[in-house]
């Protein structure tokens, strides 16, 4: 997978911003801050993850939380001392409840058996298109909480999931951010990203150039659901108790949302979607509670954090369906300024 030197460079540099943000937080920010950056963090490779499927498929994926909750779950069930997993998943299957794995262990297994399920749901994944691909991505995810809320005695049902050893750092979650980052932009502007989006745009064409259209759409969803692996295994290390509504409709909307709002074709877009979000959400959460700005007193306004996601998807879809950025990447807006700067025009 070849990435030409510009969006290589546009890569790095649009890492290195995060990783200069994770460092200041990491080392002046008071534990508050620290722990909502590493929730950003997390939500940033989430959709950074889904950018991969959905920005170069143009299919809209709704399941890729799910890929995010398999890891969470297996990791924490792996990870957990046992002196905890007795009481807790004291009828557990398999056995799981008479050992434990050291997290960096359980996070790779939790990887490979996440792919696996990924694996065999991508085989029928990538025959569908269109609205039957959307619905069938929701049907996963509907499956994936299920299987969590039902199997009680392997995943403690609808109640939390608790005594997972928090492990995971900032560190750790600003270094896979950037790998993310770098993966999904070599992807793009590899000849599997372009084709993938060409035949997004018109499928017979595609087909008859010889695109191996459903090739293709298999290594996104492999490499998007691996991304989502490794954001759900990071959460888990990183607070340490888990439920079945972490991974669900709520965590979907905030993150299609990010995507949407920055434009899904671009990994910059992205990136500058999730800090919008993640910005105006916790604004919203704010004001939620009533708080006093200067010499008025706010009421409470329960449900405004739902209504603002809800307004930025319905906006931009509106005004901006490409996104903010459209297709753009950092290295785009840099070499269009520049080429304006010699005197060039630029459409």
């Amino acid at each position: 997978m070849m990435i030409e030197r510009r969006a290589l460079v546009g890569a790095v540099v649009l890492g290195l911003c995060i990783a200069v943000a994770g460092l200041l937080v990491w080392g002046f920010a008071a534990p508050y801050h620290q722990r909502l950056f590493f929730t950003f963090l997390v939500n940033l490779i989430a959709v950074v993850g889904l950018q991969v499927f959905m920005g170069n498929s143009d299919i809209t994926h709704f399941g890729h939380v799910g890929f995010m909750g398999i890891s969470a779950y297996v990791t924490a069930i792996l990870a957990t001392p046992v002196a905890v997993k007795r009481s807790a998943l004291a009828t557990a299957p398999f056995g799981v409840n008479t050992f434990e794995l050291s997290p960096l262990l359980a996070v790779l297994l939790a990887i490979l058996i996440t792919l696996a399920v990924a694996f065999l749901v991508g085989l029928m994944m990538v025959r569908q298109a269109g609205v039957a691909a959307t619905i069938a991505t929701l049907a996963f995810l509907v499956i994936v909480h299920v299987v969590v809320m039902n199997w009680v005695d392997l995943t403690r049902g609808p109640r939390a999931f608790y005594g997972i050893p928090p492990k995971a750092t900032i560190g750790w979650a600003v270094a896979t951010a950037f790998g993310a980052i770098v993966l999904a932009r070599a992807f793009r502007d590899s000849k599997w990203g372009l084709q993938l989006r060409a035949s997004s745009e018109d499928v017979a064409a595609a087909s008859a150039v010889g695109v191996p259209i459903r090739k293709l759409r298999f290594a996104a969803w492999m490499l998007s659901a691996f991304i989502m692996a490794i954001a759900g295994a990071l959460f888990t290390l990183f607070v340490g108790t888990i439920s079945p509504k972490s991974f669900y409709f709520d965590l979907t909307f905030l993150t299609i949302a990010m995507l949407i709002l920055g434009g899904m074709h671009s990994v910059t877009g992205a990136v500058v979607g999730c800090v919008i979000v993640t910005v105006g959400v916790e604004t919203m959460r704010f004001l939620e509670s009533g708080p006093a700005v200067a010499w008025m007193q706010l009421p409470e306004m329960f449900g405004l954090t739902g209504f603002f996601l809800g307004l930025v998807i319905v906006l931009s879809m509106a005004f901006r369906p490409s996104g903010l950025l459209g297709s753009d990447e950092i290295d785009d807006i840099w070499h269009r300024r520049r080429l304006r700067r010699a005197g060039v025009e630029v459409s």
